[in-house]
């Protein structure tokens, strides 16, 4: 890959993804802290210099891997908690007359933020890191992604829900509260893990692959720094996930792969492949 694909990838990859993450913290634990004066930028502030800056100063990524089961056992908890007020608050949400509506003229959004959580699947990474070999790592990428998008097409189905599943609780409910908790350290535990790839990147492509304490340690404060900056001015986290659907998300996923094995095939099925990648980025033009 040439030196400015690589940049492409860093620009619109990697700092979009940590700057989703703060924001997420931002709004997940403030509804937490109220009961105490939170308030979103203190929280924010807070959690990155306490734990996500000592977290992604780490350069071993096995440390990380025990890191992330923790997200890991915090997600399953976080299941149980939306669950169980599934089954409990269910019959006191009154009936709407759009209940059953399938879809709406923003979908196509829906696809963005979805394509953008496909991306990120962290969640299974701890057991992949025991083999770290490539049959090891697509078998884990394969059940971690079905699991991922049977988990995702359920929400439509069954009912209507904010981008943020928390967001359709009320805030003085203790049980999302502590949802909430968990959802907001789960996100604080995967940060650091978005920081390691984006300074990994930054290493090979810049530094040749090494990097000394002290560089590691500027590279490592430069890139929280600015996600952290950009976290600190935008609270709209539904945009956000767009862009980083769209921007990152989608090339990673539909287009550098296809443009990867038309660079490496011999031939075969090229104008099949060709066909495939001119439709998928006439589709991710804008409309008038």
């Amino acid at each position: 890959m040439t030196f400015m694909t690589y940049l492409i990838i860093i620009i619109i990859s990697f700092p979009r993804t940590m700057i989703s993450y703060n924001i997420i913290t931002g709004d997940t634990l403030t509804k937490v802290f109220m009961r105490i004066q939170g308030e979103r930028h203190f929280v924010i502030l807070m959690s990155t210099l306490l734990f996500t800056l000592p977290l992604s100063l780490y350069r071993d990524i096995a440390k990380l891997g025990k890191v992330s089961l923790l997200s890991m056992l915090l997600t399953l908890v976080i299941l149980i908690t939306v669950v169980v007020r599934a089954a409990t608050l269910g019959p006191q949400i009154p009936a709407s007359d759009d209940a059953w509506v399938f879809a709406r003229w923003n979908a196509i959004q829906a696809v963005a933020v979805m394509s953008f959580g496909e991306v990120l699947l962290f969640f299974m990474i701890y057991g992949s890191l025991q083999e770290p070999t490539l049959s090891s790592w697509s078998l884990v990428t394969h059940v971690s992604g079905t699991k991922s998008t049977k988990r995702i097409a359920c929400f439509p189905v069954v009912f209507l829900v904010q981008g943020d599943i928390f967001e359709n609780y009320c805030r003085n409910d203790n049980l999302a509260t502590f949802g909430r908790f968990c959802y907001g350290v789960s996100i604080i535990t995967t940060f650091p893990l978005e920081c390691f790839v984006t300074r990994e990147v930054i290493s090979n492509v810049f530094f040749k692959g090494e990097l000394s304490n002290t560089s590691h340690v500027i590279i490592t404060l430069v890139i929280i720094s600015a996600a952290t900056a950009i976290s600190l001015s935008y609270d709209c986290l539904g945009i956000v996930l767009e862009l980083n659907g769209v921007l990152s998300a989608i090339p990673l996923m539909f287009i550098f792969p296809a443009a990867c094995f038309l660079k490496l095939s011999d031939g075969r099925c090229c104008i099949l492949c060709r066909c495939l990648l001119i439709s998928v980025t006439t589709g991710l033009c804008p409309r008038g």
